[in-house]
């Protein structure tokens, strides 16, 4: 990936997280041991079993997480994008949650203003699931990782907000910069945030680390980056906050890669600007070692108000002539998507 960096603008920040950016991105890398505080090694046997902390390091159920959580405004709960620990947790708490506060709605990261009519014709439907994600469409991984999470939604008349900005929209500002916004047409402009670039300096440092770290580039390569990611990240701190007026007394649960929400930056600390009133929950993943063994560590307790540990995925790659393969597949396919820009 490190080859084609310097148009990731393009290509892997500006996917709509397909090719699952937070797994690179997250402050946490598969050594936990590091800064490690006395701790005793616990072991997650199997893909799907997680384990939920606290600040002080106590061990929650999920049917205990949800009792703290029943009276926040929102609630994020962040993961591994193809994770199903991270979504078999989400299910669950979605559901516990449910049962002690039924006025729910459901945020998603994996669908975009654009789509929101589509979704809401299946949620009433209108159409059936092969056309919702055929037409929408939807993320490669949507059966196996959030059709469980819709269903419950559609089942119980929860609304499901379609919260990220239009993937076309991101992958041209990631292009050409904020400006691109001001060649928008009304009816277009309308699928990202009204204030799409509010910023928040402690986000735009830790993506800035983040860019660095990976490989040098120039600073208007970085700055386009960052417009788009704050495009995605305003979108969905807007549409929350649009939801929450318009279901008012309602929680709204909101579903998005680790990075958009740990530390409480990203889209909590753009929604937050937003609304200062709000009480707002973070819950973050952090990876075991790939034996399932974890000690908690500091910097994990950092991520958000509560975390959950869980097996990492396999490597997508290890044959280097294959990855290479795989990324100029992606360089080519989004720089086709590209000509769809409008020009400035």
């Amino acid at each position: 990936m490190r080859t084609f960096l310097p148009l990731i603008a393009s290509v892997f920040l500006l996917s709509a997280c397909q090719s699952h950016p937070e797994k690179t991105m997250t402050s946490v890398s598969k050594n936990i041991h590091q800064d490690s505080l006395p701790a005793q090694t616990l072991t997650l046997k199997h893909a799907y079993q997680t384990e939920i902390f606290d600040q002080t390091k106590s061990p929650l159920s999920v049917e205990e997480l949800a009792i703290r959580l029943q009276d926040f405004d929102v609630v994020f709960i962040g993961e591994y994008h193809g994770n199903h620990g991270s979504h078999l947790l989400q299910m669950q708490l979605q559901s516990t949650l449910y049962d002690l506060r039924p006025q729910q709605i459901l945020s998603m990261e994996m669908f975009n203003r654009d789509q929101q009519a589509i979704l809401n014709r299946y949620l009433d439907d209108e159409i059936g699931e092969k056309y919702l994600i055929n037409e929408t469409p939807t993320w490669p991984n949507y059966a196996g990782s959030y059709r469980p999470m819709v269903e419950f939604a559609k089942q119980h008349f929860i609304p499901v907000i379609a919260a990220n900005a239009a993937a076309d929209i991101v992958r041209c500002v990631g292009r050409y910069g904020k400006g691109y916004l001001d060649l928008l047409p009304s009816n277009e402009r309308i699928f990202t945030a009204q204030d799409s670039f509010l910023n928040d300096t402690a986000y735009q440092e830790k993506f800035y680390d983040f860019m660095d770290s990976m490989r040098k580039m120039p600073d208007e390569h970085k700055a386009s980056s960052y417009a788009a990611q704050l495009a995605r990240d305003n979108t969905m701190a807007e549409s929350i906050l649009k939801a929450l007026k318009e279901h008012p007394n309602h929680q709204v649960i909101h579903l998005n890669g680790s990075f958009h929400s740990e530390q409480h930056l990203g889209t909590v600390a753009l929604l937050q600007q937003r609304d200062p009133a709000l009480k707002i929950a973070v819950i973050s993943p952090i990876r075991s070692s790939e034996d399932g063994k974890f000690a908690i560590q500091k910097a994990d307790l950092a991520l958000g108000d509560y975390v959950y540990y869980v097996r990492p995925q396999p490597e997508e790659y290890i044959d280097a002539s294959y990855r290479r393969k795989a990324m100029q597949s992606m360089f080519k396919n989004s720089s086709e998507k590209a000509k769809s820009c409008l020009q400035p």
